[in-house]
């Protein structure tokens, strides 16, 4: 993988309301999540990259239209999806309104947070949209929500974008240098950065690879 180099520092601010309303104002799958094959693919790595075969509560920020939601539910025993509009809310309850283990909730990160503990986080396609603290702000607290073992996921698109303050790749840096997660593998993809974090155990190690769990090596 070509190294990234130091993070970008890009002083701009957040990306407003208003853009994701308008987004929205029209359509309930803006982007075309549920029938792109990009996605389709992005959502099957993303599952892929996960490195325990089930989870216990997940938690997914900017869940949008509730595609990769649906996916996560068959991974998890718990799922908790949100977003900031409530447009996208309500299509994202509708899709999975047959997972009773499934909420979906309008929150606005990083100012809002669901109570609990968590050992998947979700953050796809989201961190380029604040700026320097409010990101930050949003890996405190998914380190924070973490329970020692968890998994981190994070899948960004890698092409600039007006709206975007980074691209996937300009993204990677900050999500290495964040206390309290050890980085693991991740996939370059010419259109997408992907990557996947752990918290360490309480011993301070890293998780065991699949392998490892497994009694394979």
């Amino acid at each position: 993988m070509k190294d990234a180099g130091p993070p970008v520092r890009n002083t701009g601010s957040s990306t407003p309301e208003s853009y994701f309303a308008r987004m929205y104002a029209d359509a309930s799958d803006p982007w075309d999540l549920a029938n792109r094959w990009y996605e389709q693919r992005k959502y099957a790595l993303t599952l892929a990259a996960l490195p325990r075969r089930r989870y216990r509560r997940a938690f997914e920020p900017g869940c949008s239209a509730g595609v990769l939601t649906r996916m996560l539910a068959g991974r998890c025993d718990e799922v908790v999806a949100a977003d900031r509009v409530q447009r996208a809310v309500e299509t994202a309850a509708a899709r999975n309104r047959d997972q009773p283990h499934v909420s979906v909730e309008h929150l606005v990160v990083p100012d809002q947070w669901p109570a609990g503990r968590f050992d998947l986080v979700v953050l796809s396609e989201l961190l380029y949209y604040f700026d320097d603290a409010q990101m930050q702000k949003i890996l405190d607290q998914t380190v924070a929500s973490l329970e020692p073992g968890g998994s981190l996921v994070t899948v960004h698109w890698n092409h600039p974008v007006p709206e975007h303050r980074l691209t996937g790749e300009q993204l990677r840096p900050y999500l290495e240098a964040v206390p309290g997660l050890v980085t693991g593998p991740g996939f370059a993809d010419p259109d997408f950065a992907l990557g996947t974090y752990t918290r360490p155990l309480p011993d301070g190690t890293p998780p065991p690879s699949p392998a490892a769990a497994e009694g394979l090596v």
